[in-house]
């Protein structure tokens, strides 16, 4: 029988991830040096020899990722209405970013990144008052269970259901509703709309931000993303041993959502990715997948850029951009709705 997830590494490869893939692209797509802004950042990270995450202990790599985003996130914009809640028959917390307004809105559910180990409802705070003002749309985190604590699936069942709550909401307009995530919050967005395509509810579109589509990818990005200083393989690695408790669960399209059976149906997606991520083909190739099954779908390249500039406005122009083209295809997407 032929293994899934091989195949899967073998396509992508092999060369598949064409500049002139068959998907909408809006940037021009070249190679470049790191973006000026992105070597200053690791050049300060070289010469302070700022140990990576990978090397701490999950308690310090927590606390260090919390602070090293809020850092680069720059300053905190004031929103309408923020509010923390805890819904008990969810038992997870969420916190409500409201712009002016009165009654339902349309809503992106935000999934936050971390690995599915790091990170908490601040790690998105950021983004999520950027993106709430800048639509404006009504942004919900989800504080889903993390790993190595609630191993794999625990935090995608929670964000399925989180988004199903949320749907039914009195301040959520029900056909407007987008699921989104940067890193491992792409990879549970994503895994999210499979989950949403066959259990509902009916969603609006998914917002992909490098996110991770393929357990075991070994493509040229992955290989080529060594840099000590910078978001790695040896990262990527890291991260998914916390995550998954047997490395067979790798082939569940809830953690791999690149060998779902069909992505026929999905929402209409927005994927954004950086040059210098190691994650950069495999969410490509999942752009190209889901164009190849009738989705309506851009995919739109930050060359220079690394992964977690999203989360970085405050220190990269290119992070205030991405959030920029992320809030006009919101826009666009909830006008059609």
């Amino acid at each position: 029988m032929t293994d899934p997830v091989a195949t899967a590494v073998a396509a992508v490869a092999t060369g598949r991830l064409d500049p002139r893939c068959p998907v909408t692209v809006r940037k021009v797509r070249c190679s470049m040096p790191l973006d000026p802004q992105v070597e200053a950042m690791r050049a300060q990270r070289a010469a302070e020899n700022v140990p990576q995450l990978y090397t701490r202990t999950l308690a310090e790599a927590r606390a260090a990722d919390l602070a090293a985003i809020q850092a680069a996130g720059g300053e905190v914009e004031p929103v309408h209405s923020v509010e923390d809640v805890v819904v008990d028959e969810l038992g997870l917390p969420l916190r409500v970013y409201r712009p002016a307004g009165d009654g339902p809105l349309p809503t992106l559910v935000y999934f936050f990144g971390g690995g599915w180990t790091l990170g908490s409802i601040e790690t998105a705070d950021g983004i999520c008052r950027r993106l709430a003002n800048a639509v404006p749309c009504q942004v919900i985190t989800v504080g889903y269970r993390l790993a190595p604590e609630n191993p794999f699936p625990a935090a995608v069942l929670d964000c399925h259901r989180a988004t199903e709550w949320i749907a039914k909401s009195w301040l959520v307009d029900a056909d407007r509703v987008v699921v989104g995530g940067d890193s491992a919050g792409g990879n549970l967005a994503a895994a999210t709309t499979l989950l949403a395509r066959d259990n509902g509810p009916a969603l609006a579109g998914q917002l992909l931000v490098y996110p991770n589509t393929l357990y075991g990818s070994d493509t040229p990005s992955m290989r080529a993303g060594d840099d000590p200083y910078l978001f790695n393989r040896t990262s990527v690695g890291w991260y998914w041993d916390h995550y998954l408790t047997d490395p067979a669960q790798g082939r569940d399209p809830l953690a791999s959502p690149l060998l779902a059976t069909s992505h026929a149906g999905l929402p209409p997606a927005l994927v954004i990715t950086a040059e210098y991520d190691p994650l950069r083909d495999e969410g490509e190739f999942y752009a190209e997948k889901l164009h190849a099954a009738g989705v309506p779908t851009v995919l739109s390249r930050y060359d220079g850029m690394v992964h977690g500039f999203f989360a970085m406005s405050g220190v990269l122009d290119g992070g205030r951009r991405a959030i920029g083209e992320a809030a006009d295809w919101l826009r666009g997407v909830f006008a059609d709705g």
